[in-house]
């Protein structure tokens, strides 16, 4: 599962464990190929937590974040990045990227 966040409770939602972000608008083509890849993700890793946050409506964060394109997919591990990947990555890749912080 796959939980919606925002500007406001993103800090709260990521401050524990770990946790992959997915920062996407609904115009991104890539985005739409990304978003069912993290879903499977999430089914697959249940120890990691999952968020995205729509960059449209919440830009605050991805400004402070330094984010300039999308999609982007930010891993946190109780509370600090440790790793940003921009545009699309599949399953595979994904999946050893995860595997790595595990």
């Amino acid at each position: 599962m796959v939980i919606d966040i925002n500007d406001q409770n993103f800090n709260d939602e990521t401050r524990t464990g770990l946790v992959l972000t997915d920062f996407w608008a609904s115009w991104c083509g890539p985005c739409k190929m990304q978003s069912p890849v993290v879903e499977e993700m999430s089914e697959r890793f249940s120890d990691i937590k999952f968020t995205k946050l729509n960059t449209e409506h919440n830009q605050k964060v991805a400004t402070e974040l330094g984010i300039k394109a999308i999609p982007t997919l930010l891993i946190k591990k109780d509370g600090v990045v440790v790793d940003r990947l921009t545009g699309f990555h599949n399953k595979e890749m994904l999946s050893e990227i995860l595997g790595q912080y595990r």
